[in-house]
């Protein structure tokens, strides 16, 4: 009897120890090769993402190195237009500060008053220490978060080899493909060549779609604040639909920043009202048109495995590892949906439409039109399944003919 038969015999303890020690194994792993596995991560999803512009430049006779090159040019000042901007935003926020302080001050001043007639003790000196509290929180977690971005920052000793890697991947991406072939083609080599592009296409199909989306929303964010008049707009707008990419937790806390905000800086309201409202509905129309439509449902991932690999990604790696666990679960759940003995676990990925019964009116008319979409869109993609088909079945016949 062969080691994998005596295992899939063995008893079910068994089975469950050794799954145990791997992942124990698997983690520690990940925990000791920090260093080397948080640069080599980020380079394969970039060149992942430059990889249809390298191929491009190389289309139009450009040596492969300098496309290489280019592309990895286009991708940091890209980057660095997205770090400028934030960096410019958040410095206006320093000039808020005493105005935020004197309007929470004025908050709890009115608080007071309207509590002294109905209280028999005077509540001035609980409120001094609970506003005293807040505003200290607030500096804590601006002074924690600072410290965590720089420690985040700092881990990452190797962050100069990124680029490095990013040019080598994307200058021996096919010698990488020809090396995952042989090593796990298993006497189908067309198979495997055929998985690789496939995993490669909805990869790029996914990242590029997420941020597609948080365009759409920073676009929608930014003009709902601006008609509301709220300072900060397009930093706000831009923020919540950053954090979009965290599902339930990210568009809440994406919304309640700029909510906070028009209630401190604004004398009524309404507009922190209608700031809730216009986020409500944009969300909306996130969940059952933007992301459905433009990333696809096949590679959407379920809110609860995401929530559980960016908490896992942050026991890992900290904040790193919450950047890079969510497109390493799409990527295991594209390739999940590839394979036959993984499709189950592709399944548990995913995301489950049981609760759309649930949904309002709405809800369900946007993801009406969603629906008929994405059934165009799967009626174009068969026709290329077919196309590719067709192909494969001419090669077959031109290579017996030769034989004959």
């Amino acid at each position: 009897m062969s080691p994998s038969e005596s295992t899939i015999n063995s008893p079910w303890y068994i089975k469950a120890s050794a799954a145990l020690l791997l992942v124990t194994l698997l983690i520690y792993g990940m925990i000791a090769a920090k260093a080397v596995l948080v640069p080599l991560l980020f380079a394969i999803f970039f060149a992942i993402l430059l990889s249809p512009l390298c191929g491009k430049l190389e289309s139009w006779k450009f040596p492969r190195i300098l496309a290489a090159i280019l592309s990895l040019l286009t991708g940091l000042a890209v980057i660095a237009g997205g770090v400028i901007f934030f960096y410019s935003q958040l410095s206006g926020f320093v000039e808020d500060a005493d105005q935020i302080q004197s309007r929470i001050s004025d908050i709890f001043n009115q608080f007071y008053s309207f509590l002294s007639p109905y209280l028999d003790t005077d509540p001035e000196m609980y409120l001094e220490n609970v506003e005293a509290y807040i505003v200290d929180l607030v500096r804590g977690n601006f002074e924690s978060l600072s410290k965590g971005v720089v420690s985040a920052a700092s881990t990452i000793t190797l962050i100069f080899l990124i680029p490095v890697y990013v040019v080598l991947i994307l200058l021996f991406r096919g010698f990488l493909k020809e090396f995952i072939i042989r090593m796990f083609a298993d006497g189908d080599p067309e198979k495997m060549q055929l998985l690789i592009d496939n995993v490669k296409s909805v990869v790029q199909y996914y990242i590029l779609g997420m941020l597609m989306v948080i365009c759409i929303l920073a676009l929608l964010n930014s003009t709902m604040l601006l008609i509301l008049g709220v300072k900060h707009a397009v930093f706000f707008g831009v923020f919540a639909a950053v954090l979009n990419i965290i599902p339930f937790v990210g568009p809440l806390i994406g919304s309640i920043l700029p909510i906070g905000y028009a209630l401190l800086t604004t004398d009524s309201l309404l507009i922190p009202a209608l700031v809730l409202l216009g986020f409500y509905i944009i969300q909306l129309f996130e969940g059952n048109l933007f992301t459905p439509a433009i990333v696809g449902r096949q590679v959407s991932m379920n809110p609860l495995v995401t929530l559980l690999a960016i908490f896992i990604g942050a026991q890992i790696w900290g904040l790193v590892g919450m950047i890079l666990f969510i497109p390493a679960g799409a990527v295991l759940k594209v390739i999940f949906d590839e394979v036959d003995s993984l499709k189950p676990l592709g399944f548990l990925l995913g995301k489950a439409d049981a609760h759309e019964q649930n949904k309002s009116s709405l809800a369900q008319k946007v993801r009406s039109i969603t629906d008929k979409m994405t059934k165009q869109n799967e009626g174009s993609g068969a026709t290329k399944t077919d196309d590719v088909s067709e192909i494969k079945a001419k090669k077959n016949a031109d290579t017996s003919k030769k034989g004959h």
